[in-house]
C-alpha cells in the first residue's frame, strides 16, 4: 500500500492526475461522516455491550483508514500546502495498514462471536468471560499496530540490503490476513447454514442480515487491497501492477464507507405495510440494526422490537 504515495516527488499536476483521486475523496468524506456518526452514537449514547464494542472498533478503524485516502486523494492533486506535513505524512502508510487488518480483524470476531453463540449458547451467556470483547479488540489493535510498523519500517524506510526482512513480515501480515479470513469465511458459512439449513434453524434477525451484508460487501471491495498489497511483495512491480492496487485501494474506500449505510438500511427497513410513517431516530435505527430478536408477524403487521441484544457488557 505505501508504494501508491510518493511524498517526496509528487506528480506533475495536469487534469488526469487530479481528477483520479476524486471519486475516492467523495466517498471517503462521505464514509468519514456515516463512521464518525457510528462512534458518536455507539460511544455516547447508547448502552455498550459486546457486540457493541465491536462495532465501535470497527467504526474506529474504517475512520483512520478513510482519513488515510482523504489524504491520499488530496497528495494526487499536488497541493503545496501537504509539503508543511511532510513528517506525519511519512507515517501514514502505518496506519492505513493497521486501520485496514483492525477493520478485517473486528469483522471476524463479531462473526466468530455470534458463531460460538449458536454453537455453545449456554456457555457463551453464562460462562462468558465479562470483558471478553474489550480484551480481544485490545489485543487485535496491538497485533495490527506491530505488523504494520515491522512491514513499512522494513520495506519503505529501510534500503534494499533488508530486503529479506521486508519480505519475511510481508509474509507474517500475509499469513495473518489468511487466518483472520478464513474465520470469517467458517464463521460466516456457519452462520449462513444454521440460519437457511436444518431442522432447528435459527429465527433470521437485523442482526444476522447486517452480518451478512458486511461480510458481502468486504468479500467484494475490501478484499482485494490485501490481496493485491500481499502480492505487491512477491512480484515485480510495474505500470499495471499500480493500477490494479489503486483500483483497490477505490474499492476499499467503498467497503469502509458502506458500512454505516447498511446500518442504515437494515435499522429502517420495516416489514409490513400498516406501520405509521414516521422518521425514526437514528439511534433507535442503529439499535434495531443489531437486534438479535426476531420481528414476529401477526394479522398482517409486525412487532418491532426496540431492544438490542441482551449481553453482559464488555
Amino acid at each position: 500500500i505505501e508504494n501508491t504515495v510518493n511524498w517526496n516527488n509528487p506528480q506533475p499536476v495536469n487534469f488526469w492526475t487530479s481528477i483520479q483521486g476524486l471519486p475516492t475523496f467523495i466517498i471517503a468524506l462521505i464514509g468519514l461522516v456515516g463512521n464518525a456518526v457510528v462512534l458518536w452514537l455507539l460511544g455516547f449514547h447508547m448502552h455498550r455491550n459486546a457486540l457493541s464494542v465491536y462495532i465501535l472498533n470497527l467504526a474506529g478503524a474504517d475512520f483512520l483508514f478513510l482519513c488515510f485516502h482523504v489524504i491520499v486523494s488530496l497528495n494526487k492533486l499536488n497541493l503545496t500546502f501537504l509539503s508543511f506535513l511532510a513528517f506525519i505524512l511519512k507515517y501514514l502508510p502505518i496506519v492505513m495498514i493497521c486501520s485496514y487488518l483492525t477493520g478485517l480483524s473486528m469483522l471476524s470476531a463479531i462473526s466468530a462471536e455470534r458463531c460460538l453463540s449458536i454453537l455453545c449458547p449456554i456457555w457463551y451467556r453464562c460462562h462468558r468471560p465479562i470483558h471478553t470483547s474489550a480484551v480481544i479488540c485490545a489485543i487485535l489493535w496491538a497485533l495490527s499496530l506491530l505488523l504494520s510498523i515491522l512491514d513499512v519500517y522494513h520495506c519503505t524506510f529501510l534500503s534494499t540490503n533488508f530486503n529479506y526482512w521486508c519480505q519475511t513480515f510481508s509474509f507474517i501480515t500475509a499469513a495473518w490476513l489468511i487466518i483472520l479470513f478464513m474465520v470469517l469465511s467458517i464463521s460466516s458459512l456457519t452462520l449462513l447454514i444454521k440460519v437457511i439449513c436444518g431442522s432447528r434453524r435459527v429465527p433470521l434477525t437485523r442482526l444476522y442480515v447486517t452480518i451478512g451484508l458486511t461480510v458481502l460487501v468486504f468479500l467484494f471491495c475490501g478484499l482485494p487491497v490485501g490481496i493485491m498489497n500481499s502480492l505487491l511483495s512477491w512480484i515485480h512491480k510495474n505500470h499495471m501492477s499500480l493500477h490494479f492496487l489503486n483500483i483497490t485501494l477505490f474499492l476499499s474506500s467503498i467497503n469502509s464507507s458502506a458500512n454505516p449505510i447498511i446500518y442504515l438500511f437494515v435499522g429502517s427497513c420495516r416489514r409490513g405495510q400498516h406501520h405509521r410513517r414516521q422518521r425514526p431516530l437514528l439511534k433507535l435505527v442503529l439499535e434495531k440494526a443489531f437486534q438479535d430478536i426476531p420481528e414476529v408477524e401477526k394479522s398482517g403487521e409486525s412487532l418491532p422490537q426496540e431492544t438490542m441484544e441482551s449481553i453482559t457488557s464488555s
